[in-house]
């Protein structure tokens, strides 16, 4: 059952997780930690770098410095939450289909 649950809630719950903590990040913190594997491996230019700045700073409405920092922030908010609503709406008619049989 937790399994199941699990597979079924994982990427929903992931997503909102992540906008939400970027969301309550202050756009001025000093980044201390890197999950970038080309910066671990001392490569100094990245296509991803910035991404988790930029969307900081959108959600601060600091639109400008949001593009400075990468500019597929905006369209990568726009998808993470076209993705979130995709999934909630499955899981909710979902709901409704078990409840109506």
């Amino acid at each position: 059952m937790i399994k199941r649950f699990f597979s079924k809630y994982f990427e929903l719950l992931f997503w909102t997780a992540a906008m939400l903590s970027l969301a309550m990040t202050p756009p001025t913190e000093a980044s201390h930690f890197t999950l970038c594997p080309l910066k671990l491996m001392g490569i100094g230019w990245c296509p991803g770098c910035g991404l988790g700045h930029s969307i900081i700073y959108l959600f601060h409405g600091e639109i400008s410095n949001s593009f400075r920092a990468h500019w597929l922030g905006i369209p990568a908010v726009a998808v993470i939450f076209n993705r979130i609503y995709v999934l909630t709406r499955a899981r909710l008619v979902e709901r409704q289909f078990k409840s109506a049989v």
